[in-house]
């Protein structure tokens, strides 16, 4: 590709990222909607815990019963 070619591909991708971004909105999101009723947020501590520690824990748990699983059936070798 030569530089005409990537320039005019960068500029598609950065100005179609900026009009994404700016097409989004975030702010919206703070405009509270009828019936809508937040809870108390979590701390650090409880959101580590919930997106971090519990995911590796069960990751550990299955593939501690795949691997327990697997070793029981394999036979020894037969010369």
């Amino acid at each position: 590709m030569d530089k005409k070619n990537a320039l005019r591909a960068g500029a598609l991708a950065a100005g179609t990222t900026l009009m994404m971004l700016l097409m989004s909105s975030p702010a919206l999101a703070l405009t509270r909607d009828d019936g809508d009723d937040p809870g108390k947020g979590l701390s650090v501590a409880q959101t580590l815990g919930l997106y971090v520690v519990i995911p590796i824990v069960l990751f550990l748990i299955i593939a501690g019963l795949v691997m327990a699983l697997d070793k029981s059936r394999k036979q020894p070798k037969q010369g």
